[in-house]
């Protein structure tokens, strides 16, 4: 049940943040991420994220730096890093929780308009 509840919770999360226009909503495999710019290049991004056996959830924020107009790339490219900071919860073993801080990097390519 706590499984399904789960899977519940990012399914509604991403129809709310789809109703919101000028945002972007990033679905990974085991989460999902709402990325709100908060300048040209900075964004924030409250997040959830699970493991692949939906027995432990984190809940968090993420931010974001894009060097694109830093380093000169064309609009068809976004590099990234930034930093997390999140609780996660095992919902299928106890009720243990902890806090989870990290750093990210990536990047991505647009192949076409619509991206």
């Amino acid at each position: 049940m706590k499984k399904i509840t789960l899977l519940l919770a990012f399914v509604a999360v991403g129809i709310f943040a789809n109703a919101q226009a000028k945002k972007q909503l990033s679905f990974g495999i085991i989460g999902v991420a709402y990325e709100i710019p908060v300048a040209p290049a900075i964004t924030i991004a409250p997040t959830a994220f699970t493991d692949f056996d939906l027995n432990h959830l984190t809940l968090g924020v993420k931010a974001n730096y894009y060097f694109d107009d830093l380093i000169g790339l064309p609009s068809e490219w976004d590099v990234y890093g930034g930093a997390n900071a999140g609780f996660g919860m095992a919902i299928s073993n106890g009720y243990s929780s902890d806090l989870n801080i990290g750093l990210q990097i990536g990047g991505r390519w647009f192949w076409n308009d619509k991206s």
